[in-house]
């Protein structure tokens, strides 16, 4: 039986390998709290492997210390354990977007989150799950982005200048100029259908991603459903226009811009696709994914906030 009924994963290089300083600082507000086990990553992946295995070994409350990678990894983690026996979710960011801790209401200072993450409340909210042609298997708790979006984390992968949203800021300059390639999908949900030359389309959970682009404004993780977010073809000079939009979340209001909610879609294209999950690549360049369904898991998880 584990020492403490938390276990702590870190992520020491999250935000560009600044979030290692966070461990000794937030050590005494954990210690406050009756203490944790704590334990690092080492490699992609990693955090999936660790959150699993501390749910098997009794754990009660997993809480990931990283950005928005740590959380996606440590979720897939967490659902590889059976639903009556997957601890507790805390979050508390230490990255460069933080889009789920902001999604979900946490303060942005990791100190204040900590503390938020033992006296906060548990709440259920839904996960998103990817299943790609060849039948790999993802879940999401924030957003699945295709196209234009995808193309930006991976480019923002390369930046080390600046971070945060900046980063993410001069990403999407580079993609318009450098990536501007609308692939013609064929796309499927459970209440309409059509095909299209899509710029991007993002599948969300939550409202914000890339550090504070409001990509589905009205996206909800509790309500049973998932929001879409599609930009047909367009110019570069609009695709200027509609960043502004896009960082307020009015960009529902253009015609090139197609928006609603689903609970399961089917995505074809005929080429591969390049495609971001919570910021982590799925499929980069140089890989052939051409087919994709989505599908809501309401209720999937617990986590405090």
């Amino acid at each position: 039986m584990p020492k403490h009924k938390t276990k702590l994963i870190l992520n020491p290089n999250a935000d560009l390998g600044r979030a290692w300083h966070w461990g000794a600082d937030l050590r005494p507000i954990v210690e406050e709290f009756g203490g944790a086990d704590w334990t690092g990553t080492v490699y992609p992946t990693h955090a999936t492997e660790l959150a699993c295995q501390a749910a098997e070994e009794g754990y009660e409350l997993i809480i990931a210390v990283g950005g928005d990678g740590t959380t996606h990894e440590v979720v897939n983690g967490l659902m590889q354990v059976p639903a009556e026996r997957r601890p507790r979710l805390g979050v508390v960011p230490v990255g460069s977007g933080n889009d789920f801790a902001h999604n979900i209401g946490l303060p942005s200072r990791p100190e204040l989150a900590m503390r938020q993450v033992f006296t906060g409340q548990p709440k259920r909210i839904d996960l998103g799950l990817a299943v790609d042609g060849h039948g790999r298997r993802e879940y999401w708790d924030n957003t699945f982005g295709v196209g234009f979006d995808a193309t930006v984390t991976i480019r923002s992968r390369k930046i080390t200048l600046v971070h945060g949203f900046l980063m993410y800021f001069v990403a999407v300059v580079q993609t318009i100029l450098l990536n501007h390639d609308a692939p013609r999908l064929q796309i499927t949900t459970d209440s309409e259908s059509w095909a299209e030359e899509t710029l991007m389309i993002v599948l969300c959970n939550g409202p914000r991603e890339g550090g504070g682009f409001f990509v589905a404004p009205d996206a909800r993780n509790d309500d049973n459903q998932l929001d879409y977010v599609a930009i047909r073809r367009v110019s570069r000079l609009m695709m200027f226009r509609l960043i502004p939009e896009v960082m307020n979340g009015t960009h529902g209001r253009f015609p090139q811009v197609r928006m609603g909610k689903f609970q399961g879609m089917k995505l074809e294209s005929e080429r591969p696709l390049y495609i971001h999950i919570d910021g982590e690549i799925f499929a980069g360049f140089g890989t052939d994914v051409r087919q994709l369904s989505a599908e809501i898991l309401p209720g999937a998880l617990e986590v405090i906030v």
